[in-house]
C-alpha cells in the first residue's frame, strides 16, 4: 500500500474533550465493541486487581525571562526536586499555537541566570532545549510560585485554558505528574465503588507521568523519557494475593504498566522500559488506556497486550463511532 493510501486508510479519531462521566470504552478483542466506561465493574470479575497511578498533576507550564528579558516557557519534565526544576524550554507564546509550530526558544546556556516571576534561577545543566535550573529560593517559596503562577500543560486542540482541577484524577495524591495520568480520569467514585462491590481489589502506585510532546521530532522520538515511580509494599502484596487466587492485574494507564514492568521490588525506581508488540508482560494482564492510532508510541505499547491487527480494528471502530483520542477523551480496555 502506498503512503497516500495508508494515510487515507488510517482511522481518524476526534480530539474533543469528553466529560469524565460520559467516557466511552472500546473493548479490544477478536470482535471489538463499544460500551460505557461506567460499565467497567461488569467487565472485570471478582478477584481481579486494579492498579491506579495516584500522582497528582502539577501546574507544570511556567513562564520566565532570560537576563536579556527574552520570554520563554518552561514545561517541567520531572517532579520538583527540592529547589531544582527539570524541563524543556519553548519560545514565546502559549498552548494556542501548535507545539510543533512554536517559535524557537531564546539562547539559554549553562551558567546563565533566568527569572521565573520574581524568583531567580541558574542553569546548572543543559542539553539543547532540556534544562535543569537551580532556583534561588526556599523550597516552600518555589512551591508557592508554581501553584500561583503555573498552569497545566495543554495543547492547541483545546483553546480555552484548562483549570488545574480538570486534569486531576479522583484519587490524586502526591504532586508528581507533569501531565495527567489521564486513563484514570473517568474512574469516578461511582466506578470505584462499583469495582469494590464487584469484588475487584484496588491498589495504588505513584508514577511521574511525563510530557507527551515537545514539538521537536528528535526529542519526541525518545519519549517517554525515564520517569521516577514509587510502589508501596502493600501493592506488591496485593499483586501476590491476586496471583494466588487466580485473578488478573489490570493497569489503569500506561504509566502503571511502565512502573510495574520495571520494578522487581517495592520502593522507588526509574521506569526506563519502552514497550511494544515484542514485549511479553510479566506482571500486567490487562490495561485501560486512551485511544491511539498506528504510528504513536502508545499504540506500540497497546500492541504488547493485543495483536496490532486487533488494536487497528478497534481504533477503526472507534473512529467510525466518533470517539475522541484527546487526553481528556475516550478509552479502551484490553484483557
Amino acid at each position: 500500500m502506498s503512503a497516500v493510501a495508508r494515510a487515507f486508510a488510517e482511522p481518524v479519531l476526534r480530539a474533543d474533550e469528553v466529560s469524565r462521566h460520559a467516557v466511552r470504552l472500546v473493548v479490544i478483542g477478536d470482535a471489538p465493541y463499544i460500551t460505557e466506561l461506567a460499565r467497567l465493574p461488569e467487565l472485570l470479575r471478582a478477584g481481579d486487581l486494579v492498579v491506579v497511578n495516584d500522582a497528582a498533576t502539577l501546574p507544570a507550564s511556567l513562564h520566565g525571562v532570560t537576563r536579556h528579558r527574552e520570554p520563554f516557557e518552561l514545561r517541567l519534565t520531572a517532579p520538583i526536586d527540592g529547589t531544582r526544576l527539570h524541563g524543556v524550554v519553548f519560545g514565546a507564546g502559549d498552548h494556542r499555537t501548535r507545539t510543533e509550530d512554536r517559535s524557537a526558544p531564546p539562547s539559554i546556556a549553562l551558567g546563565d541566570r533566568v527569572w521565573l516571576g520574581e524568583l531567580a534561577a541558574t542553569v546548572i545543566a543543559s542539553a539543547g532545549r532540556r534544562l535543569e535550573l537551580g532556583v534561588h529560593a526556599r523550597a516552600d517559596e518555589l512551591w508557592a510560585y508554581v501553584y500561583a503562577a503555573g498552569a497545566p500543560v495543554q495543547y492547541a486542540h483545546r483553546i480555552e485554558p484548562l483549570p488545574l482541577y480538570a486534569v486531576q484524577t479522583g484519587y490524586a495524591a502526591r504532586p508528581w505528574a507533569v501531565e495527567m495520568p489521564s486513563a484514570g480520569r473517568p474512574l469516578t467514585w461511582n466506578v470505584l465503588l462499583g469495582l469494590r462491590r464487584a469484588g475487584v481489589e484496588l491498589t495504588t502506585l505513584t508514577h511521574a507521568a511525563g510530557l507527551s510532546s515537545t514539538g521537536d521530532t528528535a526529542l519526541d522520538r525518545a519519549l517517554p523519557w525515564p520517569e521516577p515511580y514509587e510502589i508501596p509494599a502493600a501493592t506488591f502484596d496485593a499483586i501476590a494475593r491476586t496471583r494466588a487466587r487466580g485473578g488478573r492485574v489490570i493497569a489503569i494507564g500506561t504509566t502503571v504498566v511502565r512502573a510495574l514492568e520495571s520494578a522487581h521490588e517495592a520502593g522507588k525506581g526509574v521506569a526506563t522500559l519502552r514497550l511494544d508488540g515484542r514485549y511479553h508482560a510479566r506482571v500486567v494482564d490487562g490495561l485501560v488506556s486512551g485511544l491511539h492510532v498506528p504510528g504513536e508510541s502508545h499504540f506500540e505499547l497497546l500492541s504488547a497486550f493485543a495483536p496490532a491487527a486487533q488494536v487497528e480494528r478497534a481504533m477503526a471502530l472507534a473512529a467510525d463511532h466518533g470517539l475522541s483520542a484527546h487526553e481528556l477523551g475516550d478509552a479502551c480496555l484490553i484483557l
